[in-house]
């Protein structure tokens, strides 16, 4: 049925508005008359167009309805009276559909971990599976306490290298744009004063004339090259080899490489830890974090590690293997196997890469800084410096 807007008046002559579904005008006209509205205005509302990505709800709503969830059973309250006053409190209109969803599951006698498990783009693997161990083990409280607590130290990391990733590449925009803008509109005034004199030019300035005059004359050419790699790209990144490729040279790079290690090991001990914490077995919980390693390198030491197990052996020696881990955490967590404390041990480990990471995202900073300031002064100035030479040799040849 389609949407129709209304606006008329009431027997009384009171003004009235409104919008209701219809199958037509005239369904909707014979409801209006037998309501005693007379219309003076009817019109079919224009349908919405919603381009989503994911799931369309913000990571940081999960982790503040997990905190609150899990506040609501700690204070002992019935969990579909939570769910719908959770339901009331949610801003986003498709994260409160699916709040209702999952109350009207449990209503019908399905668990809490069935009803959260259809809605894997919200809830992923993780967060079902602890719930999961959290009814099977009587300690629902406790799991989502500790999958809140898991939830905000892991936006909280997100966001820290995210903003320092994303810092030098807006910078670098900015720069690349100033330059263009240069090229493509700047220096072609140049261009036109230097082609009066009728002399030679200086090298510097003939090169930049002809990378100026290359990009005004091949711009589309460029742009439709620039599109066509990044496509190329996506689509290569799809296949296991390309990306495990990728994944080994993100890891290598220069300052960035860093810090990618060290939020990746960061991530894995504190998704592990929690996991194993709340009861979830140790090879449901390496398969889970295999998962959500978010690195082809780290996902494969992390498979190893569970056949490994699976022979009997230690997860140890396949993390050695993998050449992320420094030699300090592998032997963190070859004793926290050995004295039985390994959720423990990951947990102290996810701490100490915390504070790393912080270290990381400031040293990050402070060398790209003024690496790129540096780098864009250069690049301007030497176009400014290469269009005035061929002034200053006018103004020498006068003297």
């Amino acid at each position: 049925m389609a949407v129709f807007e209304y606006k008329g008046k009431t027997v009384g002559g009171r003004a009235v508005q409104g919008e209701r579904k219809a199958k037509n005008k005239a369904e909707l006209e014979r409801f209006l008359r037998q309501n005693k509205i007379l219309a003076s205005q009817i019109s079919k509302k224009p349908s919405e167009i919603k381009i989503k990505f994911g799931s369309g709800i913000k990571k940081i709503a999960i982790s503040r309805f997990t905190r609150q969830f899990a506040t609501m059973i700690g204070a002992g309250l019935p969990m579909v009276q939570c769910l719908e006053i959770l339901a009331s409190q949610l801003d986003s209109p498709e994260f409160r559909k699916i709040a209702e969803k999952i109350k009207e599951d449990v209503q019908s006698g399905s668990t809490l971990s069935e009803a959260l498990g259809k809605h894997k783009k919200v809830f992923d693997d993780l967060y079902v599976n602890m719930v999961e161990a959290g009814e099977i083990g009587g300690a629902l409280d406790t799991i989502l306490i500790r999958l809140a607590g898991y939830r905000e130290k892991a936006d909280r990391l997100g966001r820290k290298v995210k903003g320092a990733l994303v810092y030098p590449m807006v910078v670098a925009i900015v720069a690349g744009g100033v330059t263009f803008a240069m090229l493509a509109f700047i220096v072609p005034v140049f261009a036109k004063m230097f082609g009066g004199l009728g002399a030679e030019l200086p090298a510097p300035t003939q090169a930049v004339l002809n990378i100026s005059n290359f990009l005004r004359d091949n711009l589309l050419t460029i742009v439709i090259l620039v599109i066509l790699i990044l496509i190329g790209a996506k689509f290569s990144l799809r296949s296991p080899e390309v990306r495990l490729m990728f994944d080994k040279f993100k890891l290598r790079m220069p300052l960035l490489g860093d810090l990618i290690r060290k939020s990746a090991i960061s991530r894995f001990t504190r998704t592990l830890s929690t996991l194993m914490s709340s009861g979830v077995s140790i090879l449901d919980a390496l398969e889970i974090t295999a998962k959500t390693a978010g690195n082809l390198v780290l996902q494969n030491a992390i498979r190893k590690s569970m056949y490994s197990i699976a022979e009997g052996e230690t997860i140890t020696q396949p993390l050695k293997d993998s050449g992320v881990f420094p030699p300090m955490v592998t032997q963190m967590i070859s004793v926290g196997e050995k004295t039985g404390g390994l959720d423990d041990m990951l947990s102290k480990i996810a701490d100490f890469y915390d504070e790393e990471v912080d270290a990381a995202v400031a040293a990050l900073t402070s060398i790209i800084e003024p690496v790129i300031i540096v780098l864009m002064g250069g690049v301007i100035g030497g176009i400014l410096i290469a269009m005035y030479l061929p002034m200053f040799e006018i103004v020498g040849k006068i003297d």
